[in-house]
């Protein structure tokens, strides 16, 4: 990992995903090397080793234990909302979503993004980091990894304003189909407190996503942070043979807004993606 990477939140994105790798390689209970030897491993500072760490830790992915070091955590009991062979349209949430760039990039997908998008680790990819706002209001921190060839003259434009999807399917002929998201509690870091203007620590829901056009092959890597105090997700659920023959849950009409952790583009137009969730913007205190 370079030691030189240009921005502040590239190189705690590029450390965490190192760590992560390690996460990955390891059983839970395996010890991981400390932030010390992190340090010397990725050749990064010992506060970018250590905000990474600290957002692994506050995604239950890590556990410190005082006086032995850091572990991998217990395994998180998983439930998927709904089946493999079904796919529904998303409501979107309510509210007019735009977006502040943050950081925009070109460089290596490296071993752990490369793996997700299914390319080499010395191939390019575009890395994004935006604010996404309601109504200007901060709501989500975005880091979004795209394949660079898919994407050629990308532009700082397209990323802050109309719809992504929308660029992409028009201005580089990229048509996304379906999304794999999950969504988990957490709570946010200092660096994402100040951004999204809550108080560190605070609750929160971070979506992973992973993206892929009509033949299969996967466009964009996402994980995305919502703040818990202004961001719920509300699931419909069929318990029964009525509920089953009333048709598909979530069907209905599509309001205008923003998909939950999803920014408006194909889905929106028909296309299924695999989920069964709505998000809503609460109202501030």
């Amino acid at each position: 990992m370079e030691a030189d990477v240009p921005g502040t939140v590239l190189k705690r994105e590029r450390a965490r995903d190192a760590v992560l790798e390690l996460i990955e390689d390891r059983s839970p209970g395996d010890a991981i090397p400390s932030e010390r030897a992190l340090c010397a491993l990725l050749g990064v500072s010992r506060p970018t080793v250590r905000a990474a760490v600290d957002e692994l830790v506050s995604a239950g992915l890590l556990v410190r234990e005082h006086g032995r070091g850091m572990f991998v955590a217990p395994e998180k009991i998983t439930q998927e909302l709904i089946s493999a062979d079904l796919a529904l349209s998303v409501p979107r949430a309510a509210g007019a979503w735009s977006s502040r760039l943050l950081e925009f990039t070109t460089h290596q997908a490296g071993a752990r993004v490369g793996r997700k998008l299914r390319m080499s680790p010395a191939e390019e990819i575009v890395y994004v980091a935006r604010l996404r706002l309601v109504d200007g209001a901060p709501m989500a921190i975005e880091h979004l990894h795209i394949r660079a060839a898919l994407v050629p003259g990308l532009s700082a434009q397209e990323l802050e304003s109309g719809d992504l999807y929308e660029h992409l399917r028009h201005t580089h002929g990229v048509h996304v189909r379906e999304a794999f998201q999950a969504i988990e509690p957490t709570v946010v870091t200092r660096a994402e407190a100040q951004l999204l203007e809550v108080p560190e620590l605070s609750p929160a829901l971070l979506f992973e996503r992973l993206t892929s056009d009509v033949a299969g092959v996967p466009v964009e890597y996402v994980h995305s942070l919502y703040r818990g105090d202004r961001y719920r997700i509300v699931s419909r659920l069929a318990l029964g043979p009525a509920a089953a023959e009333a048709g598909p849950a979530g069907s209905g009409a599509v309001r205008d807004g923003h998909h939950p952790g999803i920014p408006p583009g194909d889905f929106a137009h028909g296309d299924p993606i695999t989920s069964s969730t709505r998000g809503d913007i609460q109202a501030g205190p």
